[in-house]
């Protein structure tokens, strides 16, 4: 016979309440189209290591976050954002950690 389970009652936590949302820059702007030349606006919504940052971190609304990664994926075909951001001179891993990448 299977044993029973018990309900064992857990404790739960509150719900998690970030706050405000950020506002798309490009909306309060009222930025049509995101150009690829513009590589010092495109800088902000890369993280160190070259990777394109997400809307959650952004705060970019959905059409311009789609816009943003275009742009992005553009200038670096034509060579004026990196692929990869340059490497540290230590050379030594810490592991797997994502939240170093994740800045606000």
């Amino acid at each position: 016979m299977a044993a029973k389970t018990e309900n064992r009652s857990r404790k739960r936590s509150a719900p998690l309440t970030g706050g405000r949302r950020k506002s798309c820059f490009f909306c309060k702007t009222h930025v049509e189209e995101i150009d690829y030349k513009n590589v010092g606006e495109l800088r902000r919504y890369i993280s160190e290591k070259g990777k394109i940052r997400s809307r959650r971190i952004s705060g970019a609304c959905r059409r311009h976050q789609r816009q943003v990664a275009v742009a992005v994926k553009r200038a670096r075909e034509m060579a004026l954002l990196p692929y990869v951001a340059e490497g540290r001179e230590g050379g030594e891993r810490e592991g797997r950690g994502r939240d170093r990448d994740r800045e606000r």
